[in-house]
């Protein structure tokens, strides 16, 4: 995205971005259903590890020389995760097993898309893979209605809560750690001035409030709220296959706004710069308004508060500098981690 930032660049960002998150999301259902502890399952994994590495490699190039590349391990993880987990399945698990034979079907035919895309170039490339993931996330919306077997039901989708919870907050984890390392990475080889020295704080004080406002009260709160529900797998299909989405989202063009900023501290902020600073964040936080507000039942005011700051930011960013445009961002975010870590305790306090 730092490299493409157009709006052809930001659409294969996203589908990209989609595409790995599904593979994870995918990953983290079917682990629930198999034991870790079994060295298939354990090779299985160590393979799927494999097809990771193969696509993370392939990612910046996906749309030029390797596309191929990314379609084949994309579509051999899930496919082949998923026929694992049919054929580990016991005969007489009839409901289980019917989810696997739904759930091979569509993707067998987003696999097929995904190859065609692969074999393409250029605009046919992108509309052929824009077509195979529309079909994986309709899927489960339509609950994977096949011919004969019909449609997948909810009660068959019970998950171990604590297990999803943790995998999401895994790649959360990752992301931000991902945006850290690079921050550093770019921070050493600059010159060490009062400008560049205070772009890097604000960064870094910029991830440390999205690891607050996620980790200090939601994922413990999310993690809870799961494990107790009667419906889990809804509550999975809800609050951490989809929502957890814009969470990641934000954290992404965040770290392009910490890149952007920390080599051009100076001067008035350009396009790119202002969509990624505030967007970042304010994506961030509507992700994380709505993945609480499905745990919790009620809209964070804290979170509410900062999305309306970060938009009215917009009106004065122009006149702004990248650095202190970001010590503002950073600022609402620690604003918004404080006040609801405050607001949560209080609560606490009276229960």
């Amino acid at each position: 995205l730092l490299h493409h930032f157009t709006p052809l660049g930001a659409v294969e960002v996203t589908l990209l971005f989609l595409a790995v998150w599904w593979v994870w999301v995918y990953t983290a259902w079917v682990t629930n259903w198999l034991n870790p502890e079994l060295t298939p399952v354990r090779i299985l994994i160590f393979l799927m590890m494999l097809g990771g590495l193969v696509l993370s490699t392939t990612i910046p190039s996906a749309f030029d020389g390797r596309g191929l590349w990314f379609a084949v391990a994309y579509a051999a993880m899930q496919v082949g995760r998923t026929a694992f987990w049919l054929f580990a399945t016991p005969r007489h698990r009839t409901a289980v097993r019917h989810n696997a034979i739904r759930i091979l079907v569509w993707l067998c035919g987003s696999a097929v898309l995904w190859i065609s895309g692969g074999l393409s170039h250029g605009e046919e490339r992108l509309w052929f893979w824009i077509a195979a993931l529309a079909i994986e996330y309709v899927s489960p919306a339509v609950r994977f209605w096949v011919p004969k077997l019909g449609f997948s039901s909810v009660e068959a989708w019970a998950v171990e809560g604590g297990h999803m919870a943790e995998r999401c907050a895994g790649f959360i984890i990752i992301a931000l750690g991902e945006a850290v390392v690079v921050n550093g990475a770019t921070f050493a080889e600059l010159d060490w001035t009062a400008d560049n020295i205070l772009a890097f704080v604000a960064c870094l004080v910029g991830s440390i409030a999205m690891w607050w406002v996620y980790f200090h009260k939601g994922a413990e709160a999310g993690s809870e709220r799961i494990s107790k529900s009667a419906e889990s797998g809804r509550l999975a299909r809800l609050a951490y296959t989809y929502l957890h989405m814009p969470i990641v989202a934000g954290i992404i063009l965040t770290a392009v706004s910490d890149e952007l900023v920390l080599k051009h501290p100076t001067g008035h902020s350009d396009v790119r710069t202002i969509v990624s600073t505030i967007a970042g964040p304010l994506v961030f936080l509507i992700g994380t308004i709505l993945f609480k507000h499905s745990i919790r039942g009620f809209l964070q005011l804290s979170h509410g508060i900062g999305i309306i700051a970060l938009a009215a930011l917009c009106w004065f960013a122009s006149d702004l500098s990248p650095l202190w445009l970001t010590v503002a961002t950073s600022v609402i975010m620690i604003v918004v981690a404080a006040w609801e870590s405050v607001s949560l305790g209080s609560k606490a306090e009276e229960a």
